[in-house]
């Protein structure tokens, strides 16, 4: 029987609802072990050796913020939590990171190099570049289409309708391997500020000026001698009941846990 290890926290969600989908993708990974760890508590475990352990990992987490008076601070994760993480990737055992955990830990940069992309509440840095906040919208109704023959969309159709939050970020489509796409314009008029909605102003782009985006919302890269894959599916229990968004989770897990490597 294997261990799935499910990290999340930083970020309000639906937990009753939540804790189903992580209970299913155990039973259907062969009734694996199912471990969910909140932070803080998750960053000092995975720096105690909860990673090490475990053959799928998934982050839902966004760690190392703080919100509150309209204001936001970061912190950068323990050197613990660190290792932890580059150690399980050279042991050969990757992670799945799915929706909020693309905004995660602001002052790690080697964390959003990983990932491929970055969600930023405040304006910042991005390659060497100084970029402006990342936009959000929920409730968006897309196609969702599969790009690539690949593991984690095995068993999916080309095509299906989907309805979740999308943002408007970073994302270096140079350092990843597509999977799906979403069919939906990536423009600043379509989303709304994150740092405007930090401050009190929620669905208002105001003032806000952001590049046009990519539509990737799911793709794999490697990290060392494992894979990542990143999910962008995820907002809320609509989406963890989807059937689609569950046979992702599934093979991605498998995926990044060696299986098919």
């Amino acid at each position: 029987m294997g261990k799935l290890l499910v990290l999340s926290g930083g970020h309000p969600y639906e937990e009753a609802p939540f804790d189903a989908l992580i209970q299913l993708l155990g039973r259907e990974l062969g009734e694996w072990d199912v471990s969910h760890l909140v932070h803080p508590d998750a960053e000092q475990a995975v720096a105690e050796g909860a990673a090490d352990e475990a053959d799928a990992l998934l982050f839902y987490d966004m760690g190392g913020y703080t919100f509150g008076d309209g204001v936001v601070t970061s912190r950068p994760p323990s050197e613990g939590f660190r290792q932890a993480i580059a150690r399980r990737f050279a042991s050969g055992k990757g992670a799945v990171a799915m929706h909020h955990a693309l905004a995660g830990w602001a002052d790690w940069p080697e964390w959003a190099e990983m990932l491929g992309g970055r969600f930023l509440y405040q304006p910042g840095q991005w390659q060497g570049q100084s970029v402006p906040d990342s936009g959000y919208r929920h409730d968006v109704a897309y196609d969702a289409q599969v790009v690539a023959q690949h593991a984690v969309t095995a068993a999916l159709p080309d095509t299906f309708p989907f309805t979740d939050e999308l943002y408007l970020c970073q994302i270096d489509e140079s350092a990843v391997h597509p999977l799906i796409r979403a069919r939906h314009d990536f423009t600043r008029e379509n989303f709304y500020s994150a740092a405007l909605a930090v401050k009190g102003e929620m669905f208002s782009n105001e003032g806000w000026e952001h590049p046009n985006g990519s539509d990737l919302v799911a793709w794999w890269r490697q990290i060392g001698n494992a894979p990542l894959v990143y999910c962008q599916f995820g907002d809320g229990p609509e989406t963890y009941a989807d059937p689609h968004v569950q046979r992702i989770l599934v093979n991605a897990l498998r995926f990044t846990g060696g299986d098919t490597l």
